[in-house]
């Protein structure tokens, strides 16, 4: 079985084919690249609820094709995405954490 060589295009189009089938329900195919197992195997593997699974998914593939336009010779996995947004989400500061403007710390003059 020879291994087909893709280009970074061809890779984006069948992963957005393949993603577009997940979000469809139905798989028209039944012969798969290795990293095309790979991401289906990691997306079970997240285990994704029903409607917010649907909205993450295309989420991720927006992730991907950014990443892909940018020179990702892959896309990467549902769980490295997952995980890079858990990461930028502790990285931002929360509400306990937010700095107070200067004004807020400054009493007015008339508070004086």
């Amino acid at each position: 079985m020879p291994v087909e060589t893709l280009d970074s295009e061809a890779i984006l189009a069948r992963f957005n084919k393949l993603v577009h089938d997940l979000l469809r329900g139905t798989m028209n195919r039944n012969t798969f690249q290795p990293w095309e197992i790979e991401i289906l195997l990691d997306i079970e593997a997240c285990n994704l609820k029903d409607a917010v699974g649907r909205e993450t998914l295309r989420r991720y593939q927006k992730a991907v094709q950014r990443a892909m336009e940018k020179g990702a010779p892959k896309p990467l996995r549902l769980s490295e995405y997952l995980n890079n947004k858990k990461i930028a989400a502790a990285a931002k500061p929360g509400p306990a954490q937010a700095v107070k403007p200067v004004s807020a710390a400054v009493p007015a003059s008339n508070e004086i």
